[in-house]
């Protein structure tokens, strides 16, 4: 049976994973590199894809910093 913090350790890295890759896709989709995708992300920013992008990308990283905060408090915790 795993530890709860390995399962901490885990959701963590779920979560970080779960942001980046949402990140990645909103940075392709959204607002591509370089002069294009400045011009383009003035129309493409308001899309109902790239809004939900955007609250993907909020509330994975709540959740990422909620559960790596968990996890020292757990730590902190074992440690008295």
């Amino acid at each position: 049976m795993q530890s709860p913090l390995v399962k901490t350790a885990a959701s963590a890295l779920i979560a970080y994973t779960a942001h980046y890759l949402t990140i990645k896709a909103y940075n392709y989709a959204c607002v591509p590199d370089g002069i294009q995708g400045y011009l383009t992300g003035l129309i493409t920013m308001g899309s109902p894809l790239c809004q939900i992008g955007m609250k993907l990308i909020t509330n994975t990283e709540v959740n990422y910093s909620t559960l790596c905060i968990m996890g020292i408090s757990r730590i902190l915790i074992d440690l008295l």
